[in-house]
């Protein structure tokens, strides 16, 4: 699972998070990684980020862009 590993994750960085008041509901914010809250290389519910939003939360998924996208197309 690439969430759960800090090596995968980068200041700007399209993902998508959990916040903590929302992880029975499972809502998930998009947004862009400001700061790596998590130190250690890997965390099994996924790393801790603060976005450019200023919103914390786990990483849920990454979010990748398409070459097709990447190249105008």
């Amino acid at each position: 699972m690439p969430h759960t590993q800090r090596k995968n994750i980068q200041p700007g960085l399209a993902v998508k998070v959990i916040q903590k008041p929302h992880q029975r509901t499972g809502q998930l914010t998009e947004g862009i990684v400001k700061d790596l809250l998590t130190s250690s290389p890997v965390h099994s519910r996924g790393i801790k980020v603060r976005l450019t939003s200023g919103v914390v939360g786990r990483v849920h998924e990454i979010i990748t862009v398409d070459a097709g996208a990447r190249n105008g197309q």
